[in-house]
């Protein structure tokens, strides 16, 4: 590679290659440990770099779950990644490592950021601008604590050092993970009876036969031709 004092001139078309509109930019809300858990719903963007990491066990990841880092808007290896995250109010990730330093902002509403587990967690809550950078090696979550609209999405970016950084859920993290699958394990038989059992009480009772009665008239003829007639 040449030397970066050698200044070259780059085309519109390489450069358009190293724009991403947030607009067309495509999330990923799976590929991650926490992915299914109701308080972790989140979408995560990767906008630069994210190469797939090797795995170490299946608490290591990328830091954008497996689905994100195969889509980059801009996939190119310059010593760091960046990317967004958007949630509602309540959610955000479990705690993790990551292998490089990982710097978060708030771009819009107001962000918890947690480090240290158990008696030792402590947080800084962020608002839009604000920036907090995490040195590799300290456990570390974000999450969502905007008040108002519940529903109302809030978006945080984040800056993570190196070409192929590695995120690991701690233990506590992996736990609760490992505990929801069991509960929604445990769920599946019981929703399975449910439905079968909704399915049974749809169906038609069976009709009962039963023996036409004569019309009226016809009856009364019967009746009369029946009876015997006797000279007065």
């Amino acid at each position: 590679m040449a030397s970066w004092k050698d200044i070259r001139v780059l085309s519109k078309k390489d450069m358009d290659k190293r724009i991403a509109r947030f607009a067309k930019l495509s999330g990923s809300d799976g590929g991650l440990p926490d992915s299914p858990l109701p308080e972790c719903k989140r979408t995560l963007y990767a906008v630069i770099g994210f190469q797939p990491p090797k795995k170490a066990n299946g608490a290591t990841t990328s830091p954008v779950g497996d689905n994100a880092a195969m889509m980059p808007a801009i996939a190119i290896a310059e010593g760091f990644n960046l990317g967004y995250a958007k949630a509602k109010p309540g959610c955000g990730p479990l705690m993790h490592n990551h292998d490089t330093n990982e710097t978060f902002i708030p771009m819009t509403g107001i962000w918890r950021c947690e480090w240290n587990e158990g008696k030792k967690k402590l947080h800084a809550d962020l608002k839009p601008y604000d920036v907090i950078s995490f040195p590799p090696g300290v456990a570390r979550r974000f999450m969502n604590v905007t008040k108002g609209d519940p529903k109302k999405e809030h978006l945080l970016m984040f800056v993570i050092g190196g070409n192929q950084p590695r995120a690991e859920f701690t233990p506590l993290a992996m736990q609760r993970c490992q505990e929801f699958a069991q509960e929604q394990a445990a769920k599946k038989p019981v929703a399975k009876k449910a439905a079968v059992k909704r399915a049974a009480s749809k169906k038609p009772a069976a009709k009962q036969v039963t023996a036409k009665k004569a019309p009226a008239k016809k009856a009364a003829a019967k009746k009369t031709t029946g009876r015997k007639t006797t000279a007065r």
